[in-house]
């Protein structure tokens, strides 16, 4: 069989912020690095591993891209002005393609199960931290946008609430953001998330109610489609921010090892991914154009919050937003906190009280900085510009070349990747920039 034969090998358990398929995190990501070599696949890894029909894996992969970024959609089409939306179709094709990449190089090795596995297939044990670093950095953050996410909208829902206990008083999103921690903080103590797994559809439903919940608001509730935007096509200082935004939706790649596996007809899988891609794209877009329509250039970071909270259509929006992260905070912090247990075992111990502590000040540490930076917008925008971007663009195309040989690549593939390392690179140095000043503004 050829090095670069299409055929996939199957792949283990990953993690994404805004995946919905059931997680397992028995291995580490950071914790002990195994020799791996070619041909020896780990124990289970056979190739019909998976039973996931083809229509329950296109709808896992619908739910892990369809995340939290659908609300930030508006605003990203504001800041980057009409034109920016073929910006998100190129954005949506190039993570496509990249996710393509990754599954050539897992079938590289059938020893490679998770996105670290191909670090450091690719580049040794200094890949594989560099990848891992990258991941649990979104995935961090991410969570401290989930808590800001439901802060923002609960304080929508319920203005002017507040608490005084002692010289201790917090009002305001503040105030909700500490709830919504003392919430899912069990959550995170669970060490099985086999009782976390949710269904898929739920969540590819939950996006679509809020797009069909914000046109209701706009064409029955009488918002309307008024809103006053620039004129201007593209809007170049605010395109790095839109892009960011645009890559935070579309990196879902660690979770892609995962859609594999589940499937019986690993064949389907770019065919799979293809329809994934393209549904969400269509969501995305519908969002972008329809907030914008609504409130033009006075479109906040999260659309839900310039619905009436009075309407229906408002309050199942905001609802189905702040149950969302609820759903998925414990998924997100999860593996970073097993990553730490297995780094410090020896000084924390492996017990279930140990566990249960570092978790919590996880939990606690995220709070911290959701409080000190409440700024969703500009936070995912930093996601996408400065880790999205690594994950889904620049790392993908670094590995495939690494491991497969520049010399073994096609005119068009040398092109293609080329391409790519070069819009990833000015998004994340000009995205970064740009999402670092507004945040340093801010405060």
């Amino acid at each position: 069989m050829s090095n670069r034969d299409p055929k996939y090998i199957p792949i283990s358990v990953s993690a994404r912020s805004d995946c919905a398929v059931p997680m397992s995190y028995d291995v580490p990501l950071l914790g002990a690095q195994e020799a791996r070599r070619p041909g020896k696949a780990p124990h289970g890894g056979g190739q019909d591993d998976g039973n996931a029909s083809f229509v329950r894996t296109c709808l896992n992969g619908t739910n892990g891209l369809a995340g939290v970024g659908l609300l930030s959609m508006p605003y990203a089409l504001a800041e980057g002005g009409w034109l920016s939306l073929a910006l998100l179709a190129a954005v949506a094709a190039t993570c496509w393609y990249t996710g393509l990449l990754l599954g050539r190089c897992m079938a590289a090795d059938q020893a490679i199960r998770t996105y670290p596995d191909i670090g450091e297939r690719a580049f040794g044990r200094r890949g594989r931290l560099v990848v891992s670093a990258f991941m649990y950095a979104e995935l961090y953050l991410v969570a401290i946008g989930f808590l800001i996410l439901d802060g923002d909208n609960l304080d929508k829902l319920f203005p002017g609430a507040s608490v005084h206990l002692g010289p201790v008083s917090l009002a305001g999103k503040q105030l909700f953001v500490v709830l919504v921690a003392l919430m899912v903080a069990p959550t995170t103590w669970l060490r099985s998330l086999g009782v976390l797994a949710y269904v898929s559809a739920a969540g590819v439903f939950a996006s679509v109610a809020i797009v069909l919940s914000v046109l209701w608001a706009a064409a029955v509730d009488g918002v309307g489609f008024s809103g006053r935007g620039t004129t201007t096509p593209l809007r170049l200082t605010g395109l790095p921010t839109a892009l960011g935004l645009y890559t935070f939706c579309y990196c879902t790649h660690a979770v892609f090892p995962t859609l594999y596996t589940s499937m019986k007809q690993k064949s389907q899988f770019p065919k799979m991914l293809a329809i994934c891609f393209v549904l969400c794209t269509l969501n995305y877009g519908s969002m972008a154009v329809l907030g914008y329509l609504m409130y033009g250039d006075g479109v906040q970071s999260q659309v839900t919050l310039n619905l009436p909270a009075a309407r229906l259509s408002s309050k199942i929006a905001i609802y189905t937003t702040v149950v969302m992260p609820f759903s998925k905070y414990a998924l997100v912090v999860t593996p970073i906190a097993v990553a730490i247990e297995e780094r410090f075992r020896g000084v924390v111990g492996d017990g279930a009280a140990a566990s249960v502590a570092v978790r919590t000040l996880l939990v606690l540490s995220t709070v911290v900085v959701a409080i000190a930076l409440p700024f969703f917008g500009y936070l995912m925008a930093l996601v996408g510009s400065l880790l999205s971007v690594c994950a889904c663009m620049l790392l993908p195309c670094l590995c495939y070349v690494r491991i497969f040989g520049a010399t073994s690549l096609t005119a068009l593939e040398t092109a293609s990747i080329v391409g790519i390392l070069v819009l990833g690179l000015l998004v994340a140095i000009t995205g970064t920039y740009s999402s670092l000043v507004q945040i340093i503004h801010e405060l």
